[in-house]
């Protein structure tokens, strides 16, 4: 179980840098037709401003979780790692409420079952 929870977590961390790169910077053309947005909402430069600022919360969330569960003390794995998973469990819970259901498939099941497996690890 512990090589599950391993590979989940390193997923969750590494598909939240992945959503930083493409919220900072794919085209406004890619952007809009993964975040099921207008082209003409990503072409503003007030939105491309607000992406790229979500960016960089996805991508410290990324990064945190990852430093989370490989280089702290395994002490603190089941606190922060759980901390920060229930984070992104929130967050894909009102994003998938309110812009598009894939959130939750593609943000919350993954943070889901990761979460599961650090708590039998741990």
């Amino acid at each position: 179980m512990q090589i599950i929870a391993a590979i989940l977590v390193s997923l969750v961390g590494l598909e939240h840098l992945v959503i930083m790169g493409l919220e900072m910077f794919a085209s406004p053309k890619k952007q809009a037709a993964l975040f099921e947005l207008s082209t003409n909402y990503t072409q503003q430069p007030e939105a491309r401003v607000a992406m790229a600022n979500q960016g960089v919360y996805n991508g410290m969330l990324g990064l945190l979780i990852l430093i989370s569960y490989w280089f702290l003390p395994a002490a603190y794995h089941l606190v922060i790692t759980s901390l920060l998973l229930l984070f992104v469990i929130v967050v894909a819970l009102y994003g998938g409420a309110s812009t598009s259901k894939k959130i939750w498939l593609m943000q919350m099941l993954p943070a889901i079952l990761a979460l599961i497996a650090v708590m039998f690890v741990f």
